[in-house]
Protein backbone atom coordinates (compact mmCIF):
# COMPACT_ATOMS: atom_id res chain seq x y z
CA UNK A 1 0.00 0.00 0.00
CA UNK A 2 1.40 3.38 -1.00
CA UNK A 3 1.88 5.74 1.93
CA UNK A 4 -0.22 8.83 1.27
CA UNK A 5 0.70 12.21 2.64
CA UNK A 6 -2.40 13.38 4.52
CA UNK A 7 -2.30 17.13 4.07
CA UNK A 8 -5.05 19.66 3.37
CA UNK A 9 -4.97 19.03 -0.38
CA UNK A 10 -5.11 15.25 -0.17
CA UNK A 11 -7.94 15.45 2.36
CA UNK A 12 -9.83 17.71 -0.03
CA UNK A 13 -9.41 15.21 -2.85
CA UNK A 14 -10.41 12.27 -0.66
CA UNK A 15 -13.53 14.15 0.42
CA UNK A 16 -14.57 14.55 -3.21
CA UNK A 17 -14.27 18.32 -3.18
CA UNK A 18 -13.43 20.37 -6.28
CA UNK A 19 -9.81 21.41 -6.66
CA UNK A 20 -8.47 24.55 -8.35
CA UNK A 21 -6.06 24.78 -11.27
CA UNK A 22 -3.31 25.87 -8.86
CA UNK A 23 -3.98 22.81 -6.70
CA UNK A 24 -3.94 20.60 -9.79
CA UNK A 25 -0.51 21.97 -10.68
CA UNK A 26 0.68 21.14 -7.18
CA UNK A 27 -0.71 17.60 -7.43
CA UNK A 28 1.01 17.12 -10.76
CA UNK A 29 4.36 17.08 -8.94
CA UNK A 30 3.31 14.48 -6.37
CA UNK A 31 4.78 10.95 -6.55
CA UNK A 32 3.04 8.98 -9.26
CA UNK A 33 1.89 6.18 -6.95
CA UNK A 34 0.31 8.63 -4.52
CA UNK A 35 -1.46 10.39 -7.38
CA UNK A 36 -2.85 7.02 -8.45
CA UNK A 37 -4.21 6.38 -4.97
CA UNK A 38 -5.98 9.74 -4.98
CA UNK A 39 -7.37 9.15 -8.48
CA UNK A 40 -8.83 5.77 -7.55
CA UNK A 41 -10.24 7.15 -4.31
CA UNK A 42 -11.83 10.00 -6.25
CA UNK A 43 -13.44 7.54 -8.64
CA UNK A 44 -14.80 5.46 -5.78
CA UNK A 45 -15.97 8.37 -3.65
CA UNK A 46 -17.84 9.79 -6.62
CA UNK A 47 -19.69 6.44 -6.85
CA UNK A 48 -18.36 5.91 -10.33
CA UNK A 49 -17.26 2.39 -9.45
CA UNK A 50 -20.05 -0.17 -9.93
CA UNK A 51 -20.16 -3.79 -8.85
CA UNK A 52 -21.67 -7.01 -10.13
CA UNK A 53 -23.83 -9.41 -8.14
CA UNK A 54 -20.73 -11.06 -6.64
CA UNK A 55 -19.32 -7.77 -5.41
CA UNK A 56 -16.63 -7.54 -8.10
CA UNK A 57 -15.85 -4.05 -9.37
CA UNK A 58 -16.88 -3.60 -13.01
CA UNK A 59 -14.69 -2.17 -15.77
CA UNK A 60 -16.56 -1.53 -19.00
CA UNK A 61 -15.63 -1.65 -22.67
CA UNK A 62 -17.44 -1.30 -25.99
CA UNK A 63 -17.35 -3.27 -29.23
CA UNK A 64 -17.09 -0.75 -32.03
CA UNK A 65 -15.09 0.11 -35.10
CA UNK A 66 -13.35 3.22 -36.34
CA UNK A 67 -14.46 4.15 -39.84
CA UNK A 68 -12.58 6.95 -41.56
CA UNK A 69 -14.89 7.75 -44.46
CA UNK A 70 -12.20 9.82 -46.22
CA UNK A 71 -8.55 10.69 -45.70
CA UNK A 72 -8.78 13.88 -47.76
CA UNK A 73 -8.15 16.90 -45.55
CA UNK A 74 -7.20 20.52 -46.14
CA UNK A 75 -6.10 21.59 -42.65
CA UNK A 76 -2.72 19.79 -42.72
CA UNK A 77 -2.23 19.33 -38.96
CA UNK A 78 1.45 18.93 -38.13
CA UNK A 79 0.81 16.02 -35.76
CA UNK A 80 -1.21 13.97 -38.28
CA UNK A 81 0.26 11.25 -40.50
CA UNK A 82 -3.12 10.13 -41.85
CA UNK A 83 -4.34 12.99 -44.04
CA UNK A 84 -3.92 13.17 -47.82
CA UNK A 85 -4.73 15.76 -50.46
CA UNK A 86 -6.72 15.05 -53.60
CA UNK A 87 -3.43 15.05 -55.50
CA UNK A 88 -2.08 12.08 -53.52
CA UNK A 89 -2.49 8.72 -55.22
CA UNK A 90 -3.70 7.03 -52.04
CA UNK A 91 -6.50 9.47 -51.20
CA UNK A 92 -9.96 7.93 -50.91
CA UNK A 93 -13.63 8.34 -50.09
CA UNK A 94 -15.33 5.12 -49.00
CA UNK A 95 -18.01 3.74 -51.29
CA UNK A 96 -21.29 2.47 -49.84
CA UNK A 97 -20.15 -1.07 -50.63
CA UNK A 98 -16.92 -0.60 -48.68
CA UNK A 99 -18.84 0.94 -45.81
CA UNK A 100 -21.37 -1.90 -45.72
CA UNK A 101 -18.61 -4.49 -45.64
CA UNK A 102 -17.13 -2.84 -42.57
CA UNK A 103 -20.51 -2.63 -40.87
CA UNK A 104 -21.34 -6.24 -41.73
CA UNK A 105 -18.06 -7.33 -40.12
CA UNK A 106 -18.83 -5.25 -37.04
CA UNK A 107 -22.34 -6.66 -36.74
CA UNK A 108 -20.99 -10.21 -37.00
CA UNK A 109 -18.98 -9.79 -33.79
CA UNK A 110 -21.77 -8.10 -31.85
CA UNK A 111 -20.64 -4.52 -32.41
CA UNK A 112 -22.92 -1.70 -31.33
CA UNK A 113 -21.19 1.47 -32.54
CA UNK A 114 -19.00 3.07 -35.16
CA UNK A 115 -16.63 5.95 -34.49
CA UNK A 116 -16.90 7.72 -37.83
CA UNK A 117 -14.55 10.57 -38.65
CA UNK A 118 -12.74 11.82 -41.70
CA UNK A 119 -10.69 14.67 -42.98
CA UNK A 120 -11.95 18.13 -43.88
CA UNK A 121 -12.88 17.22 -47.41
CA UNK A 122 -13.39 20.38 -49.48
CA UNK A 123 -15.85 18.94 -52.03
CA UNK A 124 -18.28 16.45 -50.47
CA UNK A 125 -21.79 17.90 -50.38
CA UNK A 126 -24.13 18.36 -47.45
CA UNK A 127 -26.52 15.83 -49.00
CA UNK A 128 -23.65 13.33 -49.26
CA UNK A 129 -23.30 13.39 -45.49
CA UNK A 130 -27.05 13.21 -44.86
CA UNK A 131 -27.38 10.29 -47.27
CA UNK A 132 -24.47 8.55 -45.54
CA UNK A 133 -26.11 8.88 -42.13
CA UNK A 134 -29.53 7.78 -43.38
CA UNK A 135 -28.03 4.78 -45.14
CA UNK A 136 -26.30 3.55 -41.99
CA UNK A 137 -29.27 4.28 -39.75
CA UNK A 138 -31.76 2.49 -41.99
CA UNK A 139 -29.64 -0.56 -42.86
CA UNK A 140 -27.91 -0.96 -39.47
CA UNK A 141 -30.35 0.40 -36.85
CA UNK A 142 -28.53 -1.46 -34.05
CA UNK A 143 -25.33 0.56 -34.68
CA UNK A 144 -24.91 3.93 -32.95
CA UNK A 145 -23.21 6.51 -35.15
CA UNK A 146 -20.66 8.25 -32.91
CA UNK A 147 -19.45 10.61 -35.56
CA UNK A 148 -17.88 13.84 -36.76
CA UNK A 149 -15.48 15.70 -34.51
CA UNK A 150 -16.09 19.36 -33.58
CA UNK A 151 -13.56 20.63 -36.17
CA UNK A 152 -15.37 18.62 -38.85
CA UNK A 153 -18.72 20.07 -37.84
CA UNK A 154 -17.31 23.61 -37.87
CA UNK A 155 -15.85 22.83 -41.30
CA UNK A 156 -19.29 21.73 -42.53
CA UNK A 157 -20.96 24.90 -41.24
CA UNK A 158 -18.39 27.04 -43.03
CA UNK A 159 -18.31 24.98 -46.23
CA UNK A 160 -22.09 24.81 -46.60
CA UNK A 161 -22.78 28.35 -45.34
CA UNK A 162 -25.14 27.07 -42.65
CA UNK A 163 -25.56 27.85 -38.95
CA UNK A 164 -23.76 25.27 -36.82
CA UNK A 165 -26.96 24.38 -34.96
CA UNK A 166 -28.72 23.63 -38.23
CA UNK A 167 -25.90 21.33 -39.38
CA UNK A 168 -25.91 19.35 -36.15
CA UNK A 169 -29.72 19.24 -35.98
CA UNK A 170 -30.03 17.88 -39.52
CA UNK A 171 -27.27 15.35 -38.87
CA UNK A 172 -29.12 14.22 -35.74
CA UNK A 173 -32.38 13.88 -37.66
CA UNK A 174 -30.55 11.80 -40.28
CA UNK A 175 -29.20 9.38 -37.68
CA UNK A 176 -26.20 10.85 -35.84
CA UNK A 177 -26.31 9.46 -32.30
CA UNK A 178 -23.40 11.12 -30.50
CA UNK A 179 -20.25 13.15 -31.13
CA UNK A 180 -16.64 12.14 -30.43
CA UNK A 181 -14.23 14.53 -28.77
CA UNK A 182 -11.66 14.44 -31.55
CA UNK A 183 -9.77 17.53 -32.59
CA UNK A 184 -9.50 18.81 -29.05
CA UNK A 185 -5.75 18.29 -28.80
CA UNK A 186 -5.01 21.11 -26.32
CA UNK A 187 -7.70 23.75 -25.86
CA UNK A 188 -5.23 26.62 -25.70
CA UNK A 189 -5.13 28.70 -28.86
CA UNK A 190 -1.41 29.51 -28.60
CA UNK A 191 -0.76 25.76 -28.80
CA UNK A 192 -3.33 25.11 -31.51
CA UNK A 193 -1.82 27.83 -33.71
CA UNK A 194 1.49 25.99 -33.60
CA UNK A 195 0.30 22.45 -34.29
CA UNK A 196 -2.89 22.95 -36.35
CA UNK A 197 -3.20 26.58 -37.46
CA UNK A 198 -6.01 25.90 -39.96
CA UNK A 199 -8.20 23.96 -37.55
CA UNK A 200 -10.94 25.61 -35.48
CA UNK A 201 -9.91 27.38 -32.27
CA UNK A 202 -10.77 26.40 -28.70
CA UNK A 203 -13.96 28.44 -28.47
CA UNK A 204 -15.25 26.96 -31.71
CA UNK A 205 -14.53 23.42 -30.48
CA UNK A 206 -16.45 24.11 -27.29
CA UNK A 207 -19.27 25.77 -29.25
CA UNK A 208 -19.92 22.48 -31.02
CA UNK A 209 -20.17 20.67 -27.70
CA UNK A 210 -22.48 23.30 -26.22
CA UNK A 211 -24.74 23.14 -29.26
CA UNK A 212 -24.77 19.34 -29.43
CA UNK A 213 -25.56 19.00 -25.74
CA UNK A 214 -28.39 21.54 -26.04
CA UNK A 215 -30.10 19.52 -28.76
CA UNK A 216 -29.71 16.21 -26.95
CA UNK A 217 -26.50 14.68 -28.31
CA UNK A 218 -23.93 13.42 -25.82
CA UNK A 219 -20.22 13.55 -26.59
CA UNK A 220 -16.85 12.50 -25.28
CA UNK A 221 -13.96 14.81 -24.40
CA UNK A 222 -10.31 14.22 -25.20
CA UNK A 223 -6.79 15.53 -24.79
CA UNK A 224 -3.74 14.77 -26.93
CA UNK A 225 -0.62 15.89 -25.08
CA UNK A 226 3.14 15.56 -25.13
CA UNK A 227 4.12 17.91 -27.97
CA UNK A 228 4.57 21.69 -27.64
CA UNK A 229 2.27 22.40 -24.69
CA UNK A 230 3.25 23.13 -21.07
CA UNK A 231 1.85 21.50 -17.94
CA UNK A 232 -0.11 24.69 -17.32
CA UNK A 233 -1.61 24.35 -20.81
CA UNK A 234 -2.80 20.84 -20.00
CA UNK A 235 -4.47 22.05 -16.83
CA UNK A 236 -6.09 24.93 -18.71
CA UNK A 237 -7.45 22.35 -21.15
CA UNK A 238 -8.95 20.37 -18.26
CA UNK A 239 -10.38 23.59 -16.79
CA UNK A 240 -12.15 24.43 -20.03
CA UNK A 241 -13.64 20.94 -20.22
CA UNK A 242 -14.83 21.10 -16.62
CA UNK A 243 -16.34 24.55 -17.16
CA UNK A 244 -18.11 23.33 -20.29
CA UNK A 245 -19.51 20.32 -18.45
CA UNK A 246 -20.82 22.62 -15.72
CA UNK A 247 -22.73 24.52 -18.41
CA UNK A 248 -24.04 21.80 -20.71
CA UNK A 249 -23.53 18.49 -18.92
CA UNK A 250 -23.27 16.31 -22.02
CA UNK A 251 -19.80 14.78 -21.75
CA UNK A 252 -20.03 11.06 -21.02
CA UNK A 253 -16.31 10.34 -20.80
CA UNK A 254 -12.78 11.73 -20.99
CA UNK A 255 -9.91 10.08 -22.86
CA UNK A 256 -6.33 11.33 -22.97
CA UNK A 257 -3.40 10.01 -24.96
CA UNK A 258 0.14 10.96 -25.82
CA UNK A 259 1.28 12.41 -29.13
CA UNK A 260 2.63 9.73 -31.48
CA UNK A 261 5.44 11.42 -33.45
CA UNK A 262 6.39 8.88 -36.13
CA UNK A 263 5.73 9.93 -39.74
CA UNK A 264 4.50 13.39 -38.72
CA UNK A 265 5.77 16.89 -39.48
CA UNK A 266 5.67 17.82 -35.81
CA UNK A 267 8.79 16.62 -34.02
CA UNK A 268 9.59 16.43 -30.31
CA UNK A 269 12.90 16.11 -28.50
CA UNK A 270 11.63 13.32 -26.28
CA UNK A 271 8.64 11.03 -26.71
CA UNK A 272 6.24 11.23 -23.77
CA UNK A 273 6.63 8.18 -21.56
CA UNK A 274 4.28 5.86 -19.73
CA UNK A 275 4.62 7.50 -16.32
CA UNK A 276 3.64 10.87 -17.80
CA UNK A 277 0.56 9.32 -19.40
CA UNK A 278 -0.51 7.71 -16.11
CA UNK A 279 0.13 10.96 -14.26
CA UNK A 280 -2.10 12.98 -16.59
CA UNK A 281 -4.88 10.42 -16.56
CA UNK A 282 -4.86 10.35 -12.75
CA UNK A 283 -4.84 14.14 -12.57
CA UNK A 284 -7.74 14.31 -15.03
CA UNK A 285 -9.80 11.92 -12.89
CA UNK A 286 -9.25 14.14 -9.86
CA UNK A 287 -9.83 17.46 -11.64
CA UNK A 288 -12.75 16.47 -13.88
CA UNK A 289 -15.14 15.86 -11.02
CA UNK A 290 -18.19 16.28 -13.26
CA UNK A 291 -17.29 13.86 -16.07
CA UNK A 292 -18.35 10.38 -14.96
CA UNK A 293 -16.10 8.06 -16.96
CA UNK A 294 -12.39 7.93 -17.70
CA UNK A 295 -11.08 5.63 -20.43
CA UNK A 296 -7.64 4.10 -20.42
CA UNK A 297 -5.84 4.47 -23.74
CA UNK A 298 -4.40 1.09 -24.67
CA UNK A 299 -4.54 2.07 -28.36
CA UNK A 300 -1.55 4.42 -27.89
CA UNK A 301 0.04 2.99 -24.74
CA UNK A 302 -0.28 -0.72 -25.40
CA UNK A 303 -2.44 -3.38 -23.71
CA UNK A 304 -0.34 -3.77 -20.56
CA UNK A 305 -0.23 -0.05 -19.82
CA UNK A 306 -3.93 0.20 -20.62
CA UNK A 307 -4.37 -2.42 -17.90
CA UNK A 308 -2.16 -0.52 -15.44
CA UNK A 309 -4.16 2.65 -16.16
CA UNK A 310 -7.14 1.01 -14.45
CA UNK A 311 -5.24 1.61 -11.21
CA UNK A 312 -4.96 5.33 -12.02
CA UNK A 313 -8.59 6.36 -12.00
CA UNK A 314 -9.92 4.74 -15.19
CA UNK A 315 -13.17 2.78 -15.03
CA UNK A 316 -13.37 1.94 -18.73
CA UNK A 317 -11.07 0.06 -21.12
CA UNK A 318 -12.31 1.84 -24.22
CA UNK A 319 -13.03 0.00 -27.42
CA UNK A 320 -12.26 -3.26 -29.16
CA UNK A 321 -11.67 -0.97 -32.14
CA UNK A 322 -11.69 -3.44 -35.00
CA UNK A 323 -10.11 -0.81 -37.20
CA UNK A 324 -7.89 2.18 -36.44
CA UNK A 325 -6.15 4.24 -39.12
CA UNK A 326 -5.09 7.58 -37.69
CA UNK A 327 -2.85 6.63 -34.76
CA UNK A 328 -1.50 3.64 -36.68
CA UNK A 329 -0.39 6.00 -39.46
CA UNK A 330 1.95 7.50 -36.87
CA UNK A 331 3.52 4.14 -36.12
CA UNK A 332 1.39 2.78 -33.25
CA UNK A 333 -0.44 -0.44 -34.16
CA UNK A 334 -1.81 -2.20 -31.09
CA UNK A 335 -4.81 -4.49 -31.64
CA UNK A 336 -7.09 -6.33 -29.19
CA UNK A 337 -10.27 -8.37 -29.56
CA UNK A 338 -13.04 -8.65 -26.97
CA UNK A 339 -11.65 -11.83 -25.43
CA UNK A 340 -8.23 -10.26 -24.94
CA UNK A 341 -9.75 -7.13 -23.41
CA UNK A 342 -11.80 -9.18 -20.97
CA UNK A 343 -8.71 -11.17 -19.97
CA UNK A 344 -6.74 -7.99 -19.33
CA UNK A 345 -9.56 -6.56 -17.20
CA UNK A 346 -9.92 -9.76 -15.17
CA UNK A 347 -6.19 -10.08 -14.66
CA UNK A 348 -6.21 -6.54 -13.22
CA UNK A 349 -8.79 -7.65 -10.64
CA UNK A 350 -12.00 -6.35 -12.20
CA UNK A 351 -15.08 -7.79 -13.87
CA UNK A 352 -15.42 -6.92 -17.58
CA UNK A 353 -18.81 -5.82 -18.89
CA UNK A 354 -19.81 -4.61 -22.33
CA UNK A 355 -21.51 -1.24 -22.63
CA UNK A 356 -22.98 1.12 -25.18
CA UNK A 357 -22.04 4.76 -25.84
CA UNK A 358 -24.15 5.93 -22.87
CA UNK A 359 -22.42 3.53 -20.47
CA UNK A 360 -25.45 1.31 -20.13
CA UNK A 361 -24.37 -2.29 -19.45
CA UNK A 362 -25.24 -4.77 -22.20
CA UNK A 363 -24.47 -8.03 -20.40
Amino acid sequence: MVALLRDELSEKVLAGERISAAQALKLYHWPLEALGVLANARRDLAKRASYDERGCEIVTYIVDRNINYTNVCNVYCKFCAFYRTEKDEDHYVLSREQLDQKLDELSAVGGVQILMQGGHHPKLSFDWYLDLLRHICEKYPHINIHGFSPPELQHFAHLFGMPLREVISQFKDAGLGSIPGGGGEILVDRVRERISPLKCNSDAWLEVMQTAHEIGLNSSATMMFGHVETIEDRIEHLQRLRDQQDKSGGFTAFICWTFQPENTVLKVDRRTGVSEYLRMQALARIFLDNIPNIQSSWVTQGPEIGQVALKYGANDFGSVMMEENVVSSAGTTFRLDAEQIETLIRDAGYEPRRRNNWYELLN
